[in-house]
């Protein structure tokens, strides 16, 4: 586990060795406790993202990750399609093992969510309980689909949000501008401004010649996106640990409803639609994010 960064923020950074590479994080909260909540974030977004959400549960100790192609986080990223995101479920586990001596509350954002699902399934008591915010649970007929040995490769020429990714501009001047370009634009549209701020404090890099570049390499993120071979409906059926599971009401990516037979099978999940919330359902709802993880983390 590598060293604090001395901070008066209200967090410290955290880096960690991983096979293959470093792992890099948020700490919030007490350092004179286990940590209670790993935090991970949504496709193209970073830890520093989520500081306003998690920086007032003061009295939690709380490890917000940037998962592989995120943020300061730096492990190889593959090429060429990727079939699923057990890669970002092994890395997990691999941050798990390193940090050691806890069984913490796993939560996350979109793809944070499922592949803290994932984890959770893979090792059972490697967390204690999982919140959940619009993870990505493809409908089954999708998933179905997403095993067929050529379903990357044509997801990422044919699936809009993959399109749309490598289309992305990936270098700026500075961050004001980036934050001028996102604005009250697309997925930013919902946004305060200081979470986007802090979403550019991270999500922006250095090139090396005088401007920045995107953390999140749009080749990566449009990866992310085509690679849906992992089995989000056989992880909900075997994880036995308390879920919350945060739904958006509009464009949410989860296919598990209130409805689901899988519901009535699984007394330990519980799912709420949020009305008026879409797919960032953490920055719309905040508040029902820390009453979730505090509830999560208590029990």
């Amino acid at each position: 586990m590598g060293e604090a960064a001395a901070s008066d923020t209200g967090f410290q950074r955290r880096t960690f060795t991983v096979p293959g590479g470093t792992m890099t994080g948020l700490e919030f909260g007490p350092a004179d406790r286990p940590i209670d909540v790993v935090f991970l974030n949504a496709n193209g977004f970073n830890a520093m993202t989520y500081r306003s959400i998690l920086a007032p549960l003061k009295t939690l100790r709380i490890l917000a990750v940037d998962q592989r192609g995120h943020g300061h986080t730096n492990l190889p990223l593959k090429q060429t399609p990727r079939p699923s995101w057990n890669d970002l479920r092994d890395d997990l586990l691999a941050l798990l093992d390193v940090i050691g001596g806890t069984t913490p509350v796993l939560a996350g954002h979109s793809m944070g969510g499922t592949a803290s699902l994932l984890a959770a399934a893979k090792r059972p008591g490697a967390a204690r309980g999982l919140v959940l915010l619009d993870p990505v649970v493809t409908p089954r007929a999708a998933w179905w689909a997403a095993q067929l040995p050529w379903a990357a490769s044509a997801a990422l020429k044919g699936f809009p949000l993959a399109k749309a990714a490598v289309r992305r501009r990936d270098r700026f001047p500075d961050r004001d501008t980036a934050f001028a370009g996102y604005h009250g634009r697309g997925a930013f549209k919902t946004w305060s401004d200081e979470m986007l701020r802090d979403y550019l404090e991270d999500g922006l890099i250095p090139t090396g010649e005088g401007d920045l570049k995107l953390a999140c390499p749009p080749a990566w993120e449009a990866s992310n996106y085509a690679a849906q071979g992992h089995d989000s409906w056989g992880a909900l059926r075997r994880i036995t640990v308390p879920t919350r599971i945060l739904r958006a009401e509009r464009h949410s990516t989860c296919s598990l409803t209130e409805g689901s037979p899988l519901l009535a099978r699984k007394p330990n999940i519980s799912l709420s639609t949020i009305a008026g919330t879409g797919h960032f359902i953490a920055m719309e709802r905040p508040d029902l994010v820390r009453e979730a993880l505090t509830a999560a983390a208590a029990a």
